[in-house]
């Protein structure tokens, strides 16, 4: 369906907050959404810790690696949410931008990354809820 919502998610090593924002947005949505992750500086691997986390919510992000932030990946998406670690993402009209300011759960325990997981879980949530009811980002520009 061409007209499914598509969400980017951005920060800079994609290989924590990024991904597990789009792992929850993949569980919770499931395939009414498209999602895409992304970071201007991809780390080599994905954080153990949020791996962890994840799975301990029964989400498997195991899989997942680290990907590159490209031109391409902020036109298709009708979302793009960065999460508060400074990256820039180029600017197109008809895009919602938004900045998720939240803990950088790079060199944390478990222990650490569970309170980032469960209040990115909130916001994918309440993120979810606008798509729903239709919010049109191309107004909100």
């Amino acid at each position: 369906m061409p007209d499914k919502p598509s969400v980017l998610f951005v920060c800079v090593h994609n290989a924590g907050r990024s991904q597990m924002a789009a792992a929850w947005l993949t569980h919770l949505a499931g395939d009414r959404v498209e999602v895409r992750s992304a970071g201007s500086a991809p780390a080599d691997r994905i954080n153990p810790a949020a791996v962890e986390a994840m799975r301990e919510a029964g989400i498997d992000m195991s899989a997942e690696v680290p990907k590159v932030l490209t031109v391409e990946a902020v036109q298709a998406s009708d979302y793009v949410i960065t999460m508060g670690c400074g990256d820039t993402c180029p600017v197109f009209p008809g895009k919602k931008y938004l900045d998720w300011k939240l803990d950088d759960p790079a060199g944390q325990g478990v222990d650490a990354v569970r309170p980032i997981r469960d209040e990115i879980r909130a916001r994918i949530e309440a993120l979810i809820a606008e798509i729903d009811a239709g919010t049109d980002p191309a107004r909100k520009a």
